[in-house]
């Protein structure tokens, strides 16, 4: 059980980096007038996709393979664990939206400003946070 619980952080890390660092680069994005740094950021932002792909794709196989043999059987009726899977699900739907945002900038269809993308690349601290403390702390 410690290995899985390892690669599930892993992943997780690697995740969140993706989710951190990709709405900031749109941000730089959105503010470029030139072709040559609107192309880097559009290669920049798509090999970050893949990246953050793989990890959420290895948080979410660890993190089921874990409520599967142990968290759903020990904490099925805890409140704690059904917050932790809404807020998981908050971060899934921002993980799609930031694909969408990408396909936007591929595609030259972008409307926002690098002021709504600073918004957008502060979502995931807040739920990280509560996850994080429920996870240890287990409150309810």
């Amino acid at each position: 059980m410690p290995w899985i619980v390892a690669l599930h952080i892993s992943f997780m890390v690697m995740w969140f980096s993706g989710l951190f660092y990709l709405p900031r680069l749109f941000v730089y994005h959105a503010m470029s007038t030139d072709e040559i740094s609107i192309e880097r950021f559009k290669i920049m932002e798509r090999r970050l996709y893949v990246m953050t792909n793989i990890g959420f794709g290895g948080t979410a196989v660890f993190g089921v393979w874990l409520l599967i043999a142990y968290a759903w059987q020990t904490y099925a009726t805890s409140g704690w664990l059904m917050t932790k899977l809404i807020l998981v699900a908050i971060l899934i739907a921002h993980h799609f939206y930031c694909g969408k945002l990408l396909r936007d900038f591929r595609d030259n269809k972008n409307i926002r400003s690098d002021k709504f993308y600073r918004i957008v690349n502060e979502i995931p601290v807040l739920p990280m946070f509560a996850i994080i403390i429920l996870v240890v702390v287990k409150p309810f």
